[in-house]
């Protein structure tokens, strides 16, 4: 997620966001979700644009959301902050938006408050407790993570969520390292990772330890399936015409949001029926083709935005797009699933 505290920052693709979403938000008495709202940059911009325009921002960072709160101050009347994870989404909106949104937004990932702020544990540059909770009220932490988990486990995690093509080896290692005395130190941990990792493979892809500190966050903070979770409410409580926005900046988090847009662009009517159903028609149509990188000034502007993709589609009007045909006859097939 690309917050950060510090004056005059601009989140991550902030121009193509509230491109996007300007035809949504600019609608009388228009609703907007920010899955993700941490410090509020999006949400700001979004507010600023739009005098009509209400947000419901979620965040499980209590922190972010107490600077979010200062930040948007002068916006009280047009938001309303909620702590949690963006996996309650449904449940959010069935209290406070049960006739749907015009609009959602996912900024994924960590934040940089996250990263900076070095006794949160999510970073392997610095000498830190392993933590790695967004939600400092949940129970799981990166020390419990490795220092508990057996060593199947540890692999299946960093292989699964930290793509380490090492997983097996780094595994071993902590397991090995743990024995002798709890792992506590992030800068340890990275070390040992490290170490644990071939030395041609060491000298390019950036620090080694990098994977190995996903994989942890991931698991710690239960984000995947999170998302998996979150992405098919969304989709279900936009309005026709509303509109779907989603950064991700690893391509497992690209992956699924990739998958759950292709998805509800598809006809799902089964390919033996000569009919489209109805309730089998597409959902969604596309506004990116494939994902939407920043550019290169925004790169140098803002470095942690290199690995970032966004992802935009729109909900269709079914009504508005049906064929009538004369007395009431359904739509003949025209096109086979997954014609997008």
């Amino acid at each position: 997620m690309s917050t950060d505290t510090s004056p005059g920052h601009v989140p991550v693709l902030l121009s193509r966001v509230c491109e996007l979403l300007a035809p949504v938000a600019a609608r009388p008495a228009a609703v907007l979700v920010d899955a993700t709202v941490g410090l509020g940059g999006h949400a700001r911009a979004l507010l600023a644009a739009h005098p009509g325009l209400r947000v419901i921002g979620l965040d499980r960072d209590e922190a972010a959301l107490q600077i979010s709160r200062n930040r948007l101050a002068e916006y009280r009347d047009r938001i309303r902050l909620v702590h949690t994870g963006f996996d309650a989404l449904g449940v959010v909106l069935k209290e406070f938006a049960s006739t749907g949104v015009d609009g959602v937004l996912f900024d994924l990932g960590v934040s940089s408050m996250q990263l900076d702020q070095g006794e949160r544990g999510f970073s392997y540059s610095r000498d830190t407790g392993l933590d790695m909770r967004m939600d400092t009220t949940a129970t799981l932490t990166a020390e419990h993570v490795v220092n508990s988990y057996s060593r199947g486990e540890l692999t299946r995690i960093l292989r699964a969520y930290g793509e380490e093509r090492f997983a097996s080896r780094v595994a071993a290692a902590i397991v090995r390292e743990r024995d002798r005395a709890p792992i506590t130190s992030s800068v340890a941990l990275a070390e040992l990772v490290r170490a644990a990792i071939p030395a041609a493979t060491r000298r390019t892809g950036g620090h080694p330890a990098k994977r190995t500190f996903q994989g942890l966050r991931i698991e710690v903070n239960g984000e995947l399936a999170a998302l998996e979770t979150a992405l098919p409410a969304a989709i279900e409580a936009l309005r026709a015409g509303g509109r779907l926005v989603a950064i991700s900046y690893h391509s497992l988090e690209d992956r699924i949001v990739k998958r759950a847009l292709v998805r509800a662009t598809q006809d799902s009517t089964p390919l033996d029926l000569p009919v489209l159903l109805p309730q089998g028609r597409p959902r969604l149509r596309m506004l990116t083709r494939g994902a939407e990188l920043p550019t290169a000034e925004e790169v140098q502007n803002n470095p942690r935005a290199a690995s970032a993709k966004m992802r935009a589609a729109e909900r269709m009007d079914i009504e508005r797009d049906d064929i009538e045909l004369e007395g009431g006859a359904t739509p003949q097939r025209t096109r086979t699933r997954g014609a997008a």
